[in-house]
């Protein structure tokens, strides 16, 4: 499966911004998808994560509450809602695949897409 996200930019502290991760190829709704993030000091973060149905998920603490994570099996796209954004969540953020169950370990992720940089200024 291939993925590419988009919707990344520059942000003010407080404010909020959507990623979308478009994929082809294979059925999208058997894979359970992801969002992770490296910046500064940051390697490889799990961010939240999704089941193919849409009807699980799971989220790092330091964006509970603020992150949705969500996806549209007939539009082949996931997303990830951010808001009260914060200076430290400043990365690049990747969406990943994997088939099996929800894990939030990057090395069980299969495929990856290239990334896209998260800027929030304070």
């Amino acid at each position: 499966v291939h993925l590419v996200e988009s919707g990344g930019g520059l942000v003010q502290a407080g404010g909020p911004l959507r990623l979308s991760c478009a994929a082809s190829g294979r059925t999208f709704s058997n894979y359970i998808l992801g969002w992770f993030r490296q910046g500064p000091g940051i390697d490889d973060e799990f961010v939240a994560t999704i089941s193919g149905s849409g009807g699980t998920t799971d989220y790092a603490d330091s964006v509970k509450g603020r992150f949705t994570i969500s996806r549209d099996n007939d539009k082949n796209t996931m997303y990830l809602q951010m808001d009260s954004l914060k200076s430290e969540d400043t990365a690049v953020y990747y969406c990943a695949a994997r088939e099996g169950t929800i894990v939030d370990t990057p090395r069980e992720y299969n495929f990856w897409g290239q990334g896209s940089q998260v800027t929030v200024s304070s």
